[in-house]
């Protein structure tokens, strides 16, 4: 029974992953759907947390917007998710960035990572 659940999750992952860590500002480009259209919208902030593992493993991305905290949780094997851009690398000490939620302004940044 194991086998098969194993060979169904490997049918429903993404060929090509992509890369990226907690603190990561990233820009996810996700399918929206609209009556009988489709659309792409971007969403950008920095990666909270990714957990999970296989193809239930989802990351929670999150932005400011008007001065509101905005957050969203995203399949990263879904189909809706088009892409996924790493747009500056973040160094950070610790798996789930839960403490930016109570930071404002500057004190909500994230360190560069410098290779």
């Amino acid at each position: 029974m194991n086998e098969i659940i194993k060979n169904i999750e490997a049918a429903q992952m993404k060929a090509e992953a992509p890369e990226f860590n907690v603190g990561d500002t990233v820009r996810v480009h996700g399918k929206i759907k609209e009556g009988n259209r489709e659309r792409i919208q971007v969403f950008e902030g920095v990666v909270l947390k990714k957990q999970g593992g296989s193809n239930r493993e989802t990351f929670t991305v999150r932005k400011n917007s008007n001065g509101i905290g905005v957050e969203k949780t995203w399949p990263l094997h879904s189909p809706n998710v088009e892409r996924v851009e790493v747009i500056r690398r973040g160094k950070v000490r610790r798996a789930k960035l839960n403490y930016l939620r109570q930071r404002v302004g500057k004190a909500a940044k994230v360190k560069e990572l410098v290779k």
